[in-house]
């Protein structure tokens, strides 16, 4: 019977043994499960990110193709540039014109 108790001993320690190893494995599953929960539920964030842009994408385009927009910048800013260039000059001119009627009273 000794031997039997032995046996037995031998073989409940090698079946909780390996009891033990599979719960460590399911534990590793189970953090692994989340993880990857995780990751999918940012993955579903990061896609209503682009279904949005994707709308604003469309909306935009619907209004002005980048191609046009890219023409109205380069007009707006030859066009700031025109206005610094217009404002330069008519001040020249309304100095010289100061400077002209200072001296023809200077004369007169």
């Amino acid at each position: 019977m000794s031997e039997n108790q032995n046996g037995w001993n031998e073989y409940s320690r090698l079946v909780l043994n390996e009891l033990e190893k599979l719960n460590e494995s399911i534990q590793n599953l189970q953090r692994e499960m989340q993880d990857v929960k995780k990751e999918l539920t940012e993955l579903k964030a990061k896609e209503d990110k682009v279904v949005e842009l994707r709308s604003w994408k469309k909306d935009v385009d619907e209004v002005v193709s980048p191609t046009q927009l890219k023409d109205y910048i380069k007009d707006i800013n030859d066009l700031k540039s025109f206005k610094t260039v217009a404002i330069t000059v008519w001040a020249i001119v309304q100095f010289l014109t100061a400077i002209g009627i200072a001296v023809a009273r200077y004369f007169k």
